[in-house]
This record gives C-alpha cells, structure tokens and sequence, in this order.
C-alpha cells in the first residue's frame, strides 16, 4: 500500500481531530451510552443502540485516522515556488477535445477543499500528472480507454 501524502496543515488537521476523539468523543459516547443504559431494558432502547452506533462509528474513524497518520509523509503545499504538479498543488487540465477547463487537488482525499476534486497522486491520472508543468499533454488509461490531458495551470 503507498504512504498516505499530506501537507502540514492537513496533517495537524488530522492529529487534532483524533486527539479530540481519544479523550471528548469518548468521554461523550460513554455518557450517553450510560444515560440510555438508565432507561431501562436495553434490548427495545433505541437510545442505547443509536449510542453504541455512534461508538462503533467513532473508534473506525480512531482506527483510520490512525493507521493514516503512522506511515504519513508531509509534504511541502508550497504551490507558488514551483511550476511544476506536487503532491498539495491545485492543477487545472483540459481534456483533449474538450474547451473547459477543470481544477483538481492533488493529493489525499483528508486534503479537500471547497468547490475543488481531488485526484490521488498514485492514480494513473495523478501519476502521469506528477512532475509535469502547464502546457504539458499527458495522457492516462482510464477504465474507459486511454485519455489526454492538457495541463492549464500550476498551483491556486
């Protein structure tokens, strides 16, 4: 499996939220697991059992963020030092045969942003993207045959 790529701020983004899972959120679903276990019967408890969903749901997340941030890789979301696609960068590409232009992130998908997509850098689209600069034709077998793509634009 290839190493999880974030930038810093993803990557602090990230240790915050788990850290306030480890100690909040499991402060928070204890209680409520012990608020509902004090009503009673917990076999019709609607309650308890949406409170142990809640608990189910937040120790996979634990899981995964954790497993994501052991093997990470921080990398530099300098996008402006450099003309060429990163890890961290926004890139807009053109599909040959087609005038619109779209804008993509590349990276992991805990790098989103608002109103862009995110494209992995160990996809066959980032892999040919990787290390090239606008103006670059690349081009990549997708599920539906071999695409191009123009490279518009470098960074925000």
């Amino acid at each position: 499996m290839a190493q999880t790529q974030l930038t810093r701020d993803t990557f602090d983004r990230l240790q915050g939220e788990l850290e306030d899972l480890r100690t909040r959120g499991r402060v928070e679903i204890a209680r409520a697991i012990e608020a509902a276990r004090a009503l009673g019967d917990l076999s019709e408890n609607g309650d308890y059992h949406a409170a142990k969903d809640s608990q189910g749901k937040m120790e996979a997340r634990i899981r995964q963020l954790q497993g994501m941030l052991d093997g990470v890789e921080i990398v530099n979301s300098d996008a402006g030092s450099s003309d060429t696609v990163t890890t961290g960068v926004v890139v807009a590409l053109r599909y040959a045969g087609d005038d619109d232009v779209e804008r993509f992130l590349i990276g992991s998908i805990e790098e989103r942003r608002e109103g862009v997509s995110i494209i992995s850098p160990n996809s066959p689209l980032g892999q040919a993207l990787m290390g090239q600069g606008p103006g670059a034709h690349v081009s990549y077998e997708a599920p539906s045959g071999k695409l191009e793509v123009e490279i518009v634009a470098v960074g925000d």
